[in-house]
């Protein structure tokens, strides 16, 4: 039991953050500067807007090693919350053209880090179970 246990964190931690990680990379290729803009248009300082790679590149990595795995995906799950605050919220009530809930995406990312920050990392992590915030 232990061991699926184990194998179940693992998964969570590596599918949350190596999809997560493909939207940072996409930053990191074509940068931030419309997220920038839109936080600037909130009133909020622009500088702001950089921390998307700290929620989709930091944190994604942190998961993915297993090292301050409860932060990470704490950090994760605000990047979500923000996204959606900054861009979505139109569509909260709104399906996709499949029928499913136009969020479900950033849905999906929210609440498994939400899992991951009450599961913790496991044993597979470099961090170990019992890590300092694993």
């Amino acid at each position: 039991m232990e061991l699926a246990a184990n194998l179940g964190r693992l998964v969570l931690r590596l599918t949350l953050g190596g999809l997560l990680l493909l939207h940072g990379v996409a930053k990191l290729e074509h940068g931030v500067s419309g997220i920038v803009e839109r936080v600037a248009s909130t009133g909020l300082p622009p500088a702001l807007g950089y921390l998307v790679y700290a929620g989709e590149v930091l944190a994604p990595v942190l998961l993915i090693l297993g090292l301050w795995t409860r932060a990470a995906a704490l950090l994760a799950a605000v990047n979500m919350v923000v996204a959606v605050l900054l861009a979505h919220t139109s569509q909260l009530g709104e399906l996709s053209r499949a029928g499913g809930w136009a969020l479900e995406l950033q849905a999906f990312y929210f609440f498994t880090a939400v899992a991951v920050m009450l599961l913790g990392a496991g044993r597979f992590s470099l961090g170990g179970a019992k890590g300092r915030l694993n």
